[in-house]
């Protein structure tokens, strides 16, 4: 009986464990793990959270790659962190505040066109600047500090913006300028001109003869093409050059000439040689009556009937 007992326990241990049910959590085994399918392509599915983060979770484990230009400047920066006693190197030197940027503009040597660009003043030009073209925009003013310093600057053409104010050095201060076109604008009155000065065109504006100082032409030396038409001047303007040779004045409101509007009454020797075109028609002054004033000049000013003008 005693041997018996114990094969008995045996036999029924062993059943139990033969038969118990299988465990489906039992299942996962190491040796069914695939190392190589894992990898930076591997798509992963979870039905438990967006997608939006399962995409955010990828990108934060994902390992960036640099190019080695950035390398080089990761190593170098590391580099100074890790030797304070070495000496920095030299930082790049930055560009001037004031270096010009033409974007707006087209710039070639020595020549700046903003034409019809919607600017509302006068851009940064490049020191080198000879010529300037800046029509057709919305400039309404024009300062002295806009071309400060420019020596080298010879022409400048503003026609066709709103400028109603000039300020009184703006283009002084210019010492090589020569040729002003300030056309087709809302001017009152000029500012000072600059000594070298040989084309003036200022046509189309609303200049009266107290917007033109008396001694605003005297001083110009080279001073040969002054163009005033269409304006609202009431009287030729005073002391102009003998160097003159074309003066428009045509559709103002002058009304009266003198006998030293052109000529010298006390020297009768005196004649303008090179003023060969004065044009005064659609002015209200009848050039009939003012005989003496045209004995120093090679041709007669060009008039016409005065029929009025609508402002």
């Amino acid at each position: 009986m005693n041997c018996v007992c114990p094969i008995f326990f045996v036999f029924i241990f062993g059943e139990l464990v033969f038969t118990a049910p299988t465990n489906n959590e039992d299942k996962f085994l190491i040796h069914d793990l695939e190392v190589e399918s894992f990898g930076a392509d591997t798509s992963y599915e979870y039905e438990d959270e967006p997608q939006e983060i399962k995409q955010a979770k990828l990108e934060e484990k994902a390992i960036p790659t640099f190019v080695d230009a950035d390398i080089n400047h990761e190593i170098g920066h590391l580099r100074a962190i890790r030797s304070p006693t070495e000496e920095p190197e030299a930082e790049a030197e930055s560009p001037p505040i004031d270096m010009p940027t033409c974007l707006l503009c087209v710039c070639l040597t020595g020549s700046v066109y903003c034409d019809e660009t919607d600017i509302d003043a006068i851009p940064m030009l490049p020191k080198e600047t000879s010529y300037l073209y800046a029509r057709y925009n919305q400039i309404k003013k024009v300062t002295v500090k806009d071309f400060a310093d420019f020596p080298t600057l010879r022409r400048i053409d503003l026609s066709g913006n709103l400028i109603t104010e000039i300020e009184d050095k703006a283009f002084s201060q210019l010492p090589n300028l020569e040729h002003l076109t300030l056309s087709e604008n809302k001017l009152l009155r000029l500012p000072a001109l600059p000594p070298k000065l040989r084309f003036l065109a200022a046509q189309h504006n609303r200049i009266k003869s107290n917007g033109i100082k008396r001694n605003a032409f005297k001083n110009l030396a080279r001073l040969e093409f002054v163009y005033l038409g269409y304006n609202r001047l009431d009287k030729v303007p005073a002391n102009l050059p003998e160097t003159i040779r074309v003066l428009h004045l045509q559709h103002n409101n002058i009304s009266t000439i003198t006998d030293s509007t052109f000529c010298k009454p006390q020297d009768s020797s005196f004649i303008r040689e090179r003023l060969t075109e004065i044009r005064l028609e659609e002015n209200p002054v009848n050039l009939a009556e003012y005989p003496n004033s045209y004995i120093c000049l090679r041709r007669l000013p060009i008039g016409k009937p005065y029929f009025g003008r609508i402002y």
